[in-house]
């Protein structure tokens, strides 16, 4: 597979992060003048999950200090950072430079937390990520390093 098809694939995969976070952030929204602490209290019960154990204890009580202000600061939040993602895909998919170094660096941001969580406590969502993430840094800096400057 050539590098420019990899770069459109990694491409599609920052479009998706970016669409993925824009319907969280929707989601975000549709829960401003509801009872966030209920949504979440039913959340847990559909997926059978034990409210008493720490990890859905901790999902219903940050429930509870959801204000609609700071409903609408994470949809705003969520709306930059999905346009963010789609810039950079718009940019990779063109094969422009900058898009590949905005990619290498803002992949390379995310290894240092992604180690410490793996660190922290192993998951194979945290190593998934990981892996992600520096494949995506090494393919990124191996098409610096031996792509001709615009």
């Amino acid at each position: 597979m050539n590098s420019s098809k990899i770069i459109r694939i990694v491409a599609l995969f920052e479009a998706t992060k970016g669409a993925l976070v824009l319907l969280a952030g929707a989601g975000a929204l549709s829960l401003i003048h509801h009872d966030v602490q209920y949504y979440a209290e039913q959340l847990v019960g559909h997926l059978h999950l034990n409210p008493a154990k720490y990890y859905p204890q901790i999902f219903i009580e940050a429930a509870t200090h959801l204000t609609d202000a700071r409903l609408r600061l994470l949809a705003i939040f969520a709306a930059l950072y999905g346009v963010v993602r789609f810039i950079e895909a718009y940019g990779l998919w063109g094969g422009r430079r900058w898009a590949e170094w905005f990619a290498a660096i803002s992949g390379g941001i995310y290894v240092p937390f992604e180690l410490y969580e793996l660190y922290s406590k192993a998951t194979w969502l945290s190593l998934t990520a990981l892996l992600a993430n520096v494949l995506i840094v090494g393919l990124m800096v191996n098409t610096l390093l031996h792509k001709t400057p615009e």
